[in-house]
């Protein structure tokens, strides 16, 4: 048996801890631009989109996935092995192992910013439906339900693997989009392949918070502004676990991260 060890609370507080946030925008809004608001000597830049024509100059090292085999074991590299897992499966010990262990350098990187999490459930998806398990027993054919199941799976365990990396900030970037169901109603949400990463990742970061034009019915032309707390007046997806963030902050995520990990920051709600 495993002997469990306690953390003082001393030694919780010394800690170094990374903030999880998931900055949604409509396209065209500029939250790669945001980019530019971080160390770039300090960032990871994970490009999956292909669209950093916006930080083309930003001298920012850079990894670029193309398969989902790729954002598997880059989440591994950063987040550590999970001694749960049997060594047949990804985030095991044996995964850790044969891909070389922890990432180069990767005490350099603060903060890891990811985009976007729209492009990767893509990666993720093709490869659910190219799994025997995405088949169907009894015809052969590709099961879409069992396709989309697999790949819900695949994309919790990979955040819940990069929620592992405490010390690290990770930035999910991801395309907001307006959904209207049968009954006409509108709601805002992550444009992601299939349902269950858009339900399930509030649960499981920090902070959600939606980049765009505010208009506040003054008269005045709308304003770019982060919205971190619900409800709030145009209904966007928000959340703040940590209590520090004003329902509308200034749109310069260097800041918002700071806010957010500050020890001494001020509670803003309970």
């Amino acid at each position: 048996m495993t002997e469990l060890k306690i953390i003082s609370a001393d030694q919780r507080m010394a800690e170094t801890r990374g903030a999880k946030v998931l900055l949604l925008g409509s396209t065209g809004v500029g939250k790669t631009w945001q980019l530019r608001k971080l160390d770039p000597a300090r960032t990871l830049f994970v490009d999956i989109e292909a669209g950093d024509l916006s930080v083309i100059d930003l001298p920012v090292r850079t990894i670029r996935l193309n398969t989902w085999a790729d954002a598997r074991d880059l989440a591994c590299r950063i987040g550590g092995p999970n001694p749960s897992f049997p060594p047949t499966a990804a985030y095991s010990q044996a995964h850790f192992d044969a891909i070389g262990g922890y990432l180069p350098e990767l005490n350099s990187y603060d903060t890891l910013f990811i985009d976007s999490l729209t492009a990767i459930s893509r990666l993720s998806f093709r490869f659910s439906e190219q799994q025997p398990e995405s088949l169907s027993e009894r015809t052969g054919r590709k099961d879409t339900r069992g396709a989309y199941g697999l790949h819900g799976r695949e994309m919790i365990l990979w955040l819940n693997q990069l929620q592992h990396a405490r010390a690290k900030n990770v930035i999910f970037v991801g395309i907001l989009e307006r959904v209207v169901d049968e009954l006409k109603v509108a709601t805002w949400q992550l444009q992601c392949e299939g349902s269950k990463t858009s339900r399930e990742i509030p649960g499981i970061i920090d902070a959600i918070v939606t980049y765009g034009f505010l208009d506040f019915g003054d008269g005045k032309p709308p304003m770019r502004g982060f919205v971190c707390t619900n409800p709030n007046p145009w209904g966007f997806p928000a959340k703040d676990r940590s209590g520090r963030l004003d329902q509308i902050e200034p749109p310069d995520l260097g800041k918002l991260l700071s806010k957010l990990t500050s020890k001494n920051g001020e509670l803003k709600h309970e």
